[in-house]
């Protein structure tokens, strides 16, 4: 039986090893890495003093070409005092054994093993709540496609799902996909192995070390995430363009969803400063658009100057980032009437009882009014209805307002 033993970031984290099983190129494992918060002091325990998300456990999962190794990131929740868990899928950085093809997948759903292993490790279950502890989805790209579609599919397990530039929609967006479905499907039946040519210059990964913070000094092991992107075989890209299909079919996920992306995209096709403050990997205002489709409570988060993980960005960035997440995190926030928004983590009962109604509906997209702060450039989308009862004449205009963050 597997034991928690020390991580390589260091004394304040454990790993614990999750087997899954074997496949064809042998034994399958996944990797869950976890950080606790402090013990309180005796005085705060005397004061009844408990901190702002005791009581709340976080499940962080990495991107395509990733594995965690953010410190910060994981700091940021215990020192609230939440329990910090990450977890590495199979054949990505901890998880990877020798001779496997790294990162490969047929299909997103395979990776409810693992997530299923993680949470009964962490005392939750994906079949709903199974104690008084919260459970928040945090997912980073393809990471965060991964959970949307596994929160869609598990409508009782979590709390709330943050989402970190998810990979929502193909960069060429919804017609490109749709063109080029068919072949990516027989050439993924015919030779699901075959690689496709390597489209990554290393720009992201040099972009991250220009902007690097003294101050948070990131260490990276190339061997588990390269300066250019793992090879992508074409049997995983079906699996991601599967997901993206349904993504734009629209999701039901009933819990409040907060979306944090670059406030731009930028090609890079070469080396220029402008790929240190843009997102260089996903095209965000299609990311923005596919992401209105997730669920019925969505806040979007544009945050200028931010690379593709927002929390590498360079030192301004950075921080705005951490500061929206926290005002999210905790209900910090107003709306622009002036009215305080409730906490995530105390309004749960309400979308568990909305969602219940919402399952029983049509599969339709949902939205509701528009409120948008041009000094918080945050966009929210609360207690909707589904489209499908407006007369299309009638349905609120929403095109691109949203898209863009206002000057």
């Amino acid at each position: 039986m597997s034991e928690w033993i020390p991580d390589i970031l260091g004394e304040e984290f454990r790993q614990l090893t999750l087997p899954l099983g074997e496949d064809d190129q042998g034994e399958v494992v996944a990797t869950l890495v976890r950080a606790l918060p402090a013990e309180r002091t005796v005085w705060q325990k005397l004061a009844r003093r408990h901190p702002m998300l005791d009581g709340v456990d976080v499940l962080y999962i990495h991107g395509w070409s990733d594995y965690f190794f953010n410190k910060r990131f994981a700091r940021f929740w215990t020192s609230r005092g939440a329990r910090f868990f990450a977890l590495d899928l199979r054949k990505y950085g901890r998880s990877l054994r020798e001779g496997q093809t790294a990162g490969y997948i047929v299909d997103l759903a395979q990776y409810d093993e693992d997530i299923a292993a993680a949470l009964a490790e962490m005392g939750h279950s994906p079949e709903g709540r199974v104690s008084d502890r919260r459970l928040v989805l945090v997912g980073h790209s393809t990471g965060g496609l991964t959970l949307s579609l596994w929160a869609d599919r598990h409508p009782d397990a979590a709390d709330a799902l943050i989402l970190n530039s998810p990979w929502l929609e193909l960069q060429l967006a919804g017609f490109a996909r749709e063109a080029i479905a068919p072949l990516l499907g027989l050439q993924a039946r015919w030779n699901p192995h075959e690689i496709g040519p390597q489209l990554d210059a290393g720009f992201y990964s040099r972009a991250q070390k220009e902007v690097e913070d003294p101050a948070d000094p990131i260490e990276i092991n190339l061997a588990w995430r390269p300066a250019q992107t793992m090879p992508v075989a074409a049997g995983w890209l079906k699996a991601v363009v599967d997901g993206h299909r349904r993504v734009a079919e629209g999701l039901s996920i009933q819990v409040p969803v907060c979306v944090l992306l670059s406030a731009r995209t930028a090609v890079p096709t070469r080396w220029s400063e402008e790929l240190t403050s843009a997102d260089t990997v996903l095209v965000v205002d299609e990311i923005a658009r596919a992401a209105l489709k997730i669920g019925s409570t969505v806040t979007i988060e544009r945050i200028d100057g931010a690379l593709h993980d927002v929390f590498l960005s360079r030192h301004e960035a950075r921080e705005d980032a951490y500061a929206r997440l926290g005002r999210w995190v905790t209900g910090g926030w107003r709306a622009p009437g002036g009215d305080a928004v409730g906490c995530w983590w105390r309004e749960r009962d309400r979308f568990a009882s909305a969602g219940a109604r919402e399952r029983g509906r049509s599969r339709q997209p949902s939205y509701s009014a528009l409120t948008m702060s041009s000094s918080s450039r945050s966009l929210t989308l609360s207690d909707s209805v589904s489209m499908s009862t407006y007369p299309r004449a009638a349905r609120p205009r929403l095109r691109h307002r949203w898209a863009r963050p206002p000057a």
